[in-house]
């Protein structure tokens, strides 16, 4: 299993959380997910493909 992406700050925003960037879906899913299917979507996010939150 591939490490939650979760930072504790849940709260969604235009269909994805604004602290982690993963959807309700992904969330609720996470624990179901393949440890593939984990990586794609921390990938996503951490590649642009989808916004990640930030500091600012």
């Amino acid at each position: 299993m591939v490490r939650s992406p979760c930072t504790g700050i849940c709260m969604l925003d235009n269909g994805e959380c604004t602290g982690c960037g993963r959807t309700i879906e992904e969330i609720t899913s996470w624990r179901s997910m393949s440890p593939e299917e984990q990586s794609a979507v921390i990938e996503a996010i951490e590649s642009g493909a989808r916004k990640y939150p930030t500091d600012e």
